[in-house]
């Protein structure tokens, strides 16, 4: 996992894909802990882990970005190095009012690394850098 989340995230997510690698006993608990620790994103998080709205997006070069498909049919980019992403919530509960530590989006991608449930997409560096720039001309 990323150095960006606080320690008990971290080792909550570890803790899940170890109950999800072995036999379910674990997972109740895991689950419980994951919506004590990110409150209300845990579970629209979970819905889109089993949706599999997740993608991984690789370019031949190694970079790596995630896009999700949210509940509105909107495609958020998610950058898991640095812990952010493009929609509204992230900013608003996430950067301006610190309500939360990440938004369902993120948890998403987090959680689907975790199980193993990300899709996976090879682009060409033109098509990588097009989803990047795709975001600032949604802005403009």
């Amino acid at each position: 996992m990323e150095s960006t989340l606080p320690a008990v995230a971290e080792e909550l997510l570890r803790e899940i894909k170890k109950a999800f690698q072995e036999t379910s006993q674990g997972r109740d608990l895991a689950f419980f802990r994951l919506k004590f620790v990110f409150g209300p994103s845990a579970v629209p998080a979970l819905d889109l882990v089993d949706q599999r709205s997740v993608t991984r997006v690789k370019s031949p070069s190694g970079r790596t970005t995630y896009q999700v498909l949210g509940s509105s049919g909107k495609l958020y980019t998610c950058f898991g190095s640095c812990h952010f992403c493009t929609c509204p919530a992230f900013g608003f509960s996430v950067l301006q009012k610190s309500e939360s530590l990440l938004c369902k989006h993120i948890l998403a991608v987090y959680l689907s690394r975790a199980l193993g449930a990300c899709q996976e997409l090879s682009v060409s560096e033109e098509q990588f850098s097009s989803i990047l720039l795709a975001e600032e001309d949604d802005d403009a």
